[in-house]
């Protein structure tokens, strides 16, 4: 599916061409589009297997997103599907893909249907894809647009995907596109013996990647890297043990003092690209920071953080951080921009406010930037977001701090 995704980079993200309206464009604008999203953005940041790239680049996205989102579809971000729900970035699609090794006579499941777009890469690389989807008016929906566009071995189901499909278990594959606290035991006995499952596992904000296999009827486990799904609904959330106490804003690991895990990833953060954990005599807090470095236009250097941001308690949060820069460019589009940003998103996870912090242009020494942001009435949680995204140069970042305004 993909119900994660309300965590992309929503205004900063370019795919290489600015199109004028989802009207004007024409099919072969879209095929350029995804040739230049799969070579320039997925392959560069990692994803190698030529069925699953070649999937990337013959899927229709913008057949799976409203109408009003199509100029946006082939842009490395989440988008809006209704409902609540959003459809995952083409990366994280095409991760998550890769990591599940499709083989031509497997067959999946697939728990969060959402667009219908997850389902879509992965027909023509297996037998067969069970999908489950809880909401029904998108459940409904991608079945149409799947039967519609002749994906005649994907089969959709509505209901609540903590069950899974037992009538066609064991499945060789599973995918889960929502993030449980813990994985479901149903899905654990519909694995095959020896199957994979690659699922998101944590709370609200703090998220991290697996990649599952089956042996001896227990998962062995492989972190993949930090991420940020929606939880999963249905049973899944009534089980639900972690819960943010206060709701209130705030960061992990914003003096980014903590070393990172085995795998490599900054603590407490996501969607890293192009970030090295630095260690120096000069940081401004502590004894680390990080940089993001890009010498070529157009690649993601990025990290970010989801925290609660609830407009119906708190009205105003302080944001700070320190930055120093040096060389720092603008990309090839005019939102490919070195930035520090605060975006918030409501229940439904749409876009419904947006704030700069800094943009970041030429060379500077470390510097403190602060700004009172208004949370608006209809936020429910909001991302910080730091990188070139698409510029080039280089940035660190420290001692970045989310809080509640002081009431006046």
């Amino acid at each position: 599916m993909i119900r994660n995704a309300w965590i992309t980079v929503v205004c900063l993200v370019s795919a290489g061409a600015a199109w004028q309206s989802a009207a004007a464009q024409t099919a072969a604008q879209f095929e350029q589009a995804r040739r230049y999203l799969v070579e320039q953005i997925i392959m560069p940041d990692g994803v190698r297997d030529p069925r699953v790239l070649k999937a990337m680049r013959t899927t229709p996205r913008h057949e799976f997103v409203p109408a009003d989102q199509r100029a946006s579809a082939y842009f490395d971000m989440g988008l809006p599907i209704g409902e609540g729900q959003t459809i995952s970035s083409p990366f994280i699609v095409a991760l998550m893909t890769e990591q599940l090794d499709p083989q031509p006579e497997d067959r999946v499941l697939e728990i969060g249907t959402g667009s219908g777009y997850q389902a879509a890469v992965l027909s023509p690389l297996v037998k067969e894809v069970y999908t489950i989807e809880i909401v029904e008016p998108l459940g409904q929906r991608a079945d149409r647009t799947l039967k519609r566009l002749g994906y005649n071995n994907v089969f959709v189901r509505i209901g609540d995907g903590f069950q899974g499909w037992a009538e066609h278990a064991p499945f060789d594959k599973i995918i889960v596109t929502c993030s449980p606290e813990k994985v479901p035991q149903p899905l654990v006995e519909q694995l095959r013996e020896g199957g994979l499952m690659v699922v998101p596992v944590g709370d609200a904000y703090q998220q991290t990647l697996y990649l599952l296999r089956k042996k001896d009827g227990k998962l062995e486990s492989e972190k993949l890297q930090p991420t940020l799904f929606v939880p999963m609904t249905g049973r899944a959330d009534q089980e639900r043990q972690a819960q943010d106490a206060t709701g209130l804003p705030g960061l992990v690991n914003g003096s980014f003092e903590q070393p990172p895990g085995a795998d490599g990833y900054v603590t407490g953060w996501y969607y890293q690209r192009l970030v090295t954990w630095e260690t120096g005599g000069d940081a401004p807090e502590g004894q680390h920071f990080i940089t993001l470095r890009s010498p070529m236009p157009g690649r993601m250097a990025h990290i970010m953080q989801g925290f609660a941001a609830d407009g119906r308690t708190v009205t105003a949060i302080e944001a700070s951080i320190r930055v120093k820069y040096r060389d720092a460019r603008r990309g090839r589009g005019r939102t490919e921009i070195p930035a520090a940003l605060v975006t918030f998103y409501d229940e439904n996870r749409k876009e419904v406010g947006m704030s700069f912090l800094g943009v970041f242009l030429g060379s500077a020494s470390w510097q403190k930037l602060s700004k009172e942001i208004r949370v608006p009435a209809q936020s429910r949680q909001a991302i910080l977001r730091l990188g070139l995204f698409g510029g080039t140069g280089e940035v660190s970042f420290d001692d970045a701090r989310i809080e509640p305004a002081a009431r006046r």
